[in-house]
């Protein structure tokens, strides 16, 4: 596969396909959106929300969550705000998302399978790593994006005139459904 992406790659930058991507580093719409990795939303969230190339800033991971408040994705917020120009932020979880209900002791479980031995377990565990968290989802996606909003509202490095929102996106139609911050 990574041999055909290469290849594909070669062309693309040989024929010149990467100027209808132009654009710099400072997002046009002073947007950012945190979202889901999944692969149904690659093209549709941008889509379907009217974003071209340059637009908004897209950060992604396993479940659009934050897990830390001070990891990495809060991190890439905070460069965003300060250093790129963001006054909004979108949060927007989707429909059939892939982490609700993930359990950490059947994923562990699939690490022991592939090789994953329970000493390096516990030696993580030991180093503060905690795996019912860390590798755990969520009940229901309305109230994983209702947490993030709020982590994100009330996060002390993040300036009170940022407008923050949460959305569920339906994984099939793009439609979005604004989702109250309940915490």
């Amino acid at each position: 596969m990574i041999k055909e992406i290469m290849e594909f790659n070669k062309a693309f930058v040989e024929n010149k396909k990467y100027k209808d991507f132009v654009t710099d580093k400072y997002p046009d719409k002073k947007l950012a959106i945190l979202s889901c990795m999944d692969t149904r939303l690659t093209t549709l969230l941008p889509a379907a929300l009217g974003l071209k190339n340059g637009d908004a800033k897209i950060i992604k991971n396993a479940g659009g969550m934050i897990l830390r408040p001070f990891g990495s994705i809060v991190r890439s917020l905070i460069v965003a705000i300060f250093e790129l120009g963001v006054t909004e932020i979108m949060v927007i979880g989707h429909t059939d998302c892939g982490v609700q209900h993930l359990d950490s002791d059947e994923i562990i479980s699939q690490m022991h399978e592939r090789g994953i031995s329970q000493e390096t377990i516990n030696t993580l565990k030991f180093c503060e790593v905690d795996f019912d968290k860390w590798l755990s989802g969520f009940d229901t996606v309305e109230s994983s994006v209702a947490e993030t909003v709020h982590i994100l509202k009330t996060h002390p490095l993040i300036p009170k005139d940022i407008t923050i929102n949460g959305y569920v996106m339906d994984s099939t139609t793009g439609e979005l459904t604004f989702i109250e911050e309940t915490l």
